[in-house]
Order: C-alpha cells, then structure tokens, then sequence
C-alpha cells in the first residue's frame, strides 16, 4: 500500500506540479474581463484645459502691426543752378524725374528736364496743361522767396512746355499798392530772355522754381531803386499765354 501511495503522488519526471487539479488539461487561452464603464479622461493632470489657445487668436496674425505707407514725398531733385538776372533772380536748373510722381502738390511733383528748343518733342496744347502757382505763407529777414510754377500734363502725351520768364510771367506788388506799381517781374531784365523748354511727361506734373532776393526790378533792364523790397504783404501773379493769371500772396516779416 506504501508503494502503490507513492506511485500516485510523484509525476512521471519526479516532479510535483500543484499548480492544478489533478487530472485537468492546460488553460488554452485567457478571455479578459469586461471593460470600464465609465467615461476617458481627457484632461492633462492637474486640472488645467490648455486646448482653447491652439488657434492663436490673440493677436498672432500681427494685423495690428501693419506698416503704413509714407505719404507724398518730392521725387526729383533740381539740377545744376540757372543763371542768375541783373535784378538778383535765379531759376533752378533742370532736373530729372524721380519715382512717385503722384498727386498734383508739388510733395508729388519733379524738377522738370530741359530739352533744347529744338527737340523733336511737340509743344503742348493749350488745353492739355494746367498751371497753379505757389510760394510759402512767410519768409524771415534773411529767406529769399521762392516761387513755383507747377505745370501738369492733363494729356496721355509728353510734351514741352515753355516756363521762361517771358512766357510765364512773374509779378510781386504790394498788396496795398496799385496793380500796376510792380516791384518785381520776370520779365524786366532775366538771365536768360529766351525760352526755357522742359518736359512735362503723359499724365504727370513738373515744377519749375525761381527764387528772388528781394531787389526791385526796371523794364528793359533799366536801373531799378536801389532800395529792397521791405516787410508787408506782398501779391505774386503768374500769367501765360492761354492760361488764366494765377495768384498767391507772402508776407516778408519784420527782423
């Protein structure tokens, strides 16, 4: 009976398997349990929601850094100096035009190129150039007043237009003198009586410049007063062949 014990205890290769009944075969495979019920947890720990900042809407599309434009700017720049009259007046030089060639203003505008009166290029109609004239508000004792002549090209043809002395004419009176007590004209005695030629371009506007140091002026280069023109208020008159006169007012102050 001891033997016959034995021989039902101890397995065919010596060894004691209690990891299972006796007499049951191997678990084949193992079925999982059921899963949770309840709901995934979507948040990062520690309870902060960092998902609503993903669009970048606070401001990241820069909008409100946006550059604007530099508004009118002269372009051109005047060229070597004109010839300076016996009654101390001197005309800016031709210069060449330079980009931003918009608006009417002179902040819009270029020197105008000289081209020889005999250049190929037509002369302008009448109606296809529109004078304006222009000068600053005030000068002091010491400022030579500047005038500007302001031609633009209403027409889709560059041409050539005329702004000598002589053919656009400048005059200054005082504003409380008769209009024919002139103290000053372009005309009286210029550096250069013959024409001044300058391109005006399709579409654009061209200035011309004259400057005055204040000393009268006599008709036929005549000797004038030898006073200067002193403070006041002064008229300036511009006045071309088919154009109607345009004017402008100064003051010359006081030291």
């Amino acid at each position: 009976m001891l033997i016959a014990w034995a021989a039902t205890t101890v397995g065919g290769n010596g060894t004691r398997d209690d990891g299972k009944p006796g007499g049951s075969d191997p678990v084949k495979s193992i079925t999982p349990g059921p899963g949770s019920s309840g709901p995934a947890i979507s948040q990062q720990p520690g309870g902060r929601d960092e998902s609503g900042d993903s669009d970048g809407s606070d401001g990241s599309d820069g909008s409100d850094g946006e550059s604007g434009s530099g508004g009118d700017t002269g372009a051109g720049s005047g060229g070597a100096s004109g010839g300076t009259g016996s009654d101390g007046t001197s005309t800016g030089g031709a210069g060449t035009a330079g980009p931003g060639d918009g608006g009417t203003g002179a902040g819009g505008s270029t020197a105008g190129r000289q081209v020889p009166a005999n250049s190929p290029l037509p002369e302008c109609e009448p109606g296809a150039l529109e004078l304006t004239l222009r000068t600053k508000v005030s000068y002091g004792p010491d400022d030579r007043p500047e005038f500007e002549i302001i031609a633009r090209n209403t027409s889709s043809a560059t041409c050539k237009a005329d702004l000598g002395p002589k053919n656009v004419v400048l005059t200054v009176t005082e504003a409380s003198a008769e209009k024919d007590d002139v103290i000053w004209s372009s005309k009286d005695c210029p550096a250069t009586p013959g024409p001044l030629f300058l391109q005006v371009p399709a579409g654009a506007t061209i200035v011309h410049t004259v400057d005055w140091n204040r000393v009268r002026s006599a008709p036929n280069c005549a000797t004038p007063p030898a006073t200067k023109a002193g403070p006041g208020t002064y008229l300036l008159e511009a006045e071309a062949p088919d154009t109607p006169v345009r004017r402008a007012s100064f003051v010359l102050k006081k030291d």
